[in-house]
């Protein structure tokens, strides 16, 4: 069950609008002062990440109609990850979290600044997603260098796997407390900044698709990849 901690993070200015709702390339063009907050932020609230992955890869012992049985009797369920884990030999079950000091200090801001907390907020946002793109690429190039290929990662709340039931899953298989993330009985976790997913293993795998694809929101998100 690997952890790990300090993994370097792709992290610049425009992905923190984005992560507030607005297109950098407009805002460059009419709100500079926009830009210079997101800096501002950037620049303060990077110190304060604290990067950390928990992950555990389980072996997948059989598929039973929409539900994918795993070692140690482990389940995930739903129409999405059997679609997709159906032919992987093994799932590796994620949970990131940039941790809780920098939402504490956006949360603190916003009391006294609101548009500034904001900006801080956005950068937790934009750290806990770039984290974990940072943790897929890791774990598919350790799965190419094993010859095989990954699933998109899957998480819940995507069409077919509702957050509740995909997180209370996450939930049983991995023990997410060795990072100092708890999981909630509505979904969400805690710290604020975390995400959990899946992706699976094999030679026969559905590799095609992006995360964009089945995200429930995506007919009207402006900013998808």
């Amino acid at each position: 069950m690997p952890v790990l901690r300090d993994i370097p993070l792709q992290l610049g200015v425009d992905q923190v609008l984005r992560a507030e709702g607005a297109d950098p390339a407009s805002l460059r063009a009419r709100g500079p002062s926009f830009v210079a907050l997101a800096e501002q932020a950037l620049s303060e609230g990077l110190p304060l990440v604290r990067t950390a992955v928990f992950y555990q890869l389980l072996p997948v012992e059989r598929c039973l109609h929409d539900r994918v049985i795993l070692s140690g009797n482990g389940v995930l369920s739903g129409p999405l990850v059997a679609q997709h884990l159906a032919r992987a030999f093994q799932v590796a079950v994620v949970v990131c979290t940039i941790g809780p000091d920098l939402e504490r200090q956006a949360a603190r801001v916003m009391a006294s600044d609101l548009p500034y907390g904001l900006a801080l907020d956005a950068v937790g946002s934009a750290a806990v997603e770039a984290l974990a793109a940072a943790t897929c690429h890791l774990l598919e190039a350790q799965a190419a260098r094993d010859g095989f290929q990954a699933t998109p990662p899957l998480s819940p709340g995507m069409i077919g796997w509702p957050v509740d039931e995909g997180q209370r899953q996450i939930a049983r298989l991995v023990d997410a407390g060795e990072i100092g993330v708890t999981f909630l009985p509505t979904g969400m976790m805690l710290p604020l900044k975390s995400l959990s997913f899946v992706m699976g293993f094999g030679t026969e795998v559905l590799k095609g698709g992006r995360p964009c694809d089945y995200c429930s929101v995506r007919e009207r998100c402006r900013y998808r990849d």
